[in-house]
């Protein structure tokens, strides 16, 4: 009977933990973070917040601290700049893509389409999408790639996928 009453408990409180995070934006979730500190100063700045809190879906392909810090020297600086907002919302759109896109239905996109494929991003641009020894890759319009690197990070509102480096439109 006290192992029925204690396992009652440990499922609800799971149930509960599971519940919580469920709630949770693809906002709170980066908020959460503390490797997507530079991410969340660059979705403030953008006054991005409220549309990536709002309804979606959406898929994130969030870019760590260290990803940002492969930038050269003085690009987030500057593009934290009130003045450079509508290009730093057309970079942090580019790393969302419209729809709830779990790592399963993004590696069988790729397998359907042989290999690889483009993706419409919320920016309007497009990525390439592919697979290399098992791990999808992220090529930007400039021929740059990004590994992701941690995969289905479920919120209310999408799924969060990270990255290892920025990407970037044309």
């Amino acid at each position: 009977m006290k192992f029925k009453i204690i396992a009652s408990t440990i499922a609800a409180f799971v149930f509960t933990i599971i519940s919580a995070s469920a709630q949770k934006t693809v906002v709170d979730l980066a908020i959460g973070s503390k490797d997507h500190t530079t991410l969340v100063a660059a979705v403030k700045a953008a006054d991005l917040v409220s549309t990536l809190q709002s309804a979606g879906p959406f898929t994130v392909f969030a870019p760590t601290n260290d990803a940002f810090a492969k930038l050269p020297k003085g690009t987030v600086e500057t593009l934290l700049k009130a003045e450079n907002k509508p290009t730093l919302a057309k970079i942090l759109t580019y790393h969302v893509v419209a729809g709830n896109l779990n790592a399963a239905a993004v590696v069988k996109a790729i397998s359907d389409a042989k290999g690889s494929l483009s993706i419409k991003t919320v920016s309007g641009a497009t990525l390439k999408v592919s697979l290399n020894n098992g791990k999808v890759i992220l090529t930007d319009e400039n021929g740059s790639t990004a590994t992701v690197v941690a995969t289905d990070l479920t919120a209310s509102n999408g799924v969060i996928h990270v990255i290892d480096s920025v990407v970037l439109p044309k």
